[in-house]
């Protein structure tokens, strides 16, 4: 008899959980339509990105290489960390907005092509607090590429979008450069 007061407690309890979850599987389903998110916007952002490897304080370090990076002419299999500025002009004197922070690596053996994944996280104005996600190819040799922007946060909920990059300047001794970027999205 008590084995069987406990198999139909476990069978209330069982029920009482499958109930509960599929109300939370219908709220998660239906997530977008309670959001009281309003027009979807379409914003343009310019900045400059600088991804410094040399001097005393980089903003970016090798965190890891594969055996034979070496040896590639793509340095293929480099990974590097990130904590660049974004400012509002090229000079490293132009005002902060905001930082790019993630990863980026050599992908490609033939020719150079990065795999970016960043958060662009802004600190001014009306995008204070706000982040854009970046994760895509990078074909850094080429005078101008796009990359997906997949996601953001803050005024850049739910954002998706492109990034178009062009290499303002760089120093092929360092590995220095200075990016520009004019980035589009849309969101709510």
């Amino acid at each position: 008899m008590a084995k069987m007061s406990c198999v139909i407690v476990m069978l209330i309890v069982w029920i009482a959980m499958a109930a509960i979850a599929e109300s939370k599987f219908e709220e998660v389903k239906n997530w977008k339509d309670n959001l009281s998110l309003g027009e979807e916007k379409m914003t343009k952002i310019h900045f400059y990105f600088h991804d410094i490897l040399s001097g005393k304080k980089p903003s970016a370090v090798q965190i890891a290489q594969g055996k034979d990076t070496d040896k590639s002419p793509t340095f293929f299999g480099v990974l590097m960390m990130a904590d660049d500025a974004l400012t509002e002009g090229p000079e490293p004197t132009s005002k902060l907005i905001g930082r790019a922070q993630g990863l980026y690596g050599s992908a490609g053996q033939d020719s150079l092509g990065l795999i970016m994944s960043m958060s662009f996280g802004f600190i001014e104005g009306v995008y204070n607090g706000s982040t854009l996600s970046v994760m895509g190819r990078n074909a850094a040799m080429k005078p101008v590429r796009e990359m997906p922007i997949v996601g953001g946060t803050g005024v850049f909920q739910l954002a998706r979008g492109n990034a178009v990059a062009r290499t303002h300047w760089f120093d092929g001794t360092t590995g220095d450069a200075i990016v520009e970027y004019n980035v589009t999205v849309l969101h709510y």
